[in-house]
């Protein structure tokens, strides 16, 4: 088979309210909170980088001024960090800089949905695969969850998406696959329901933030068909795909931490502020003397 050509460009849809996080996101996207000292979108920046996109569409909406800010350069803050030869912290601050020419900016006027989103991007994307990252996903692996894609998109093409098991009782919250097993990581799917019932769910392998799709997936888009929640649903788009080229689940290697709700957020900032070793001791530490006292008391 022949190996498909470099994923270039990657979509970020961060339009949302991030209503779940109100009152701290009524003046700061839910795409700058923090997990640890780095905000969410950080993240999936680099995450991106990995996997060797070049080009960063971010679908924003008003009142998200505060991340563009976020992404471009800060003269005056490098010149005072160099001033007082604070190397480390320039360092982490030039990482969040953008090369020029680099980043581009859609309008989702009205929120419609994930596809709707999507589908805003679409002269932006024009006629090339591309890859789809939802920030509120974070993933944590050894290896880059996006990195792991391309490699695999690499070799089969079509449209891959990242899937995961998850509970049945939770099916109803994501889009679910019937896809093929045996086949390692990779499967083909045979369909995907957007928001199904526990009893109508083909399997318990769900759609999770991170795709990589084929142009033609935005013709379908185009049509502004209304899905689950009456929202135009990137999943349906895909699925119609079915048939006409080959669409893979991706059952990749790391755990995922849902940070568009509050349990997830929390559960992320433990784990990552865990995985630091400037942080580690301390923390547990910390945590030691918050739980023991509650656990007493049980």
């Amino acid at each position: 088979m022949t190996r498909q050509p470099k994923v270039p460009k990657a979509v970020f849809p961060v339009a949302g309210l991030g209503t779940r996080f109100l009152p701290a996101t009524k003046s700061v996207p839910k795409e700058l909170l923090p997990l640890v000292d780095r905000p969410l979108i950080q993240y999936a920046i680099d995450e991106a980088r990995a996997a060797g996109i070049e080009e960063f569409i971010f679908v924003t909406a008003r009142g998200k001024s505060a991340l563009e800010d976020y992404l471009d350069h800060a003269p005056q803050l490098s010149a005072t960090l160099r001033l007082g030869n604070k190397t480390s912290l320039l360092a982490e601050l030039e990482r969040t800089w953008m090369p020029t020419g680099a980043v581009a900016y859609a309008r989702q006027d009205e929120p419609r949905g994930l596809g709707h989103a999507v589908w805003c991007a679409r002269h932006l994307i024009g006629n090339t695969a591309f890859a789809v990252i939802l920030p509120d996903d974070v993933i944590a692996g050894p290896t880059p969850c996006l990195q792991q894609m391309v490699e695999a998109y690499a070799e089969c093409g079509g449209n891959v998406v990242a899937a995961m098991e998850v509970a049945p009782d939770m099916v109803g919250s994501y889009g679910i696959l019937d896809a093929e097993t045996g086949q390692g990581r990779l499967g083909a799917v045979k369909g995907m329901i957007e928001k199904p019932s526990p009893e109508n769910a083909p399997s318990n392998l769900a759609v999770v933030g991170r795709y990589i799709l084929d142009p033609a997936v935005l013709d379908h888009l185009s049509q502004q068909s209304v899905g689950a929640g009456g929202e135009i649903q990137l999943t349906d788009a895909i699925a119609a795909e079915i048939g006409r080229s080959s669409v893979y689940g991706f059952r990749f290697d790391g755990r995922r931490y849902d940070c568009g709700s509050k349990a997830g957020y929390l559960r992320a900032m433990v784990a990552f502020a865990l995985e630091r070793p400037d942080l580690r001791d301390d923390f547990e530490a910390c945590l030691a003397s918050v739980v023991q006292p509650q656990v007493a008391a049980q």
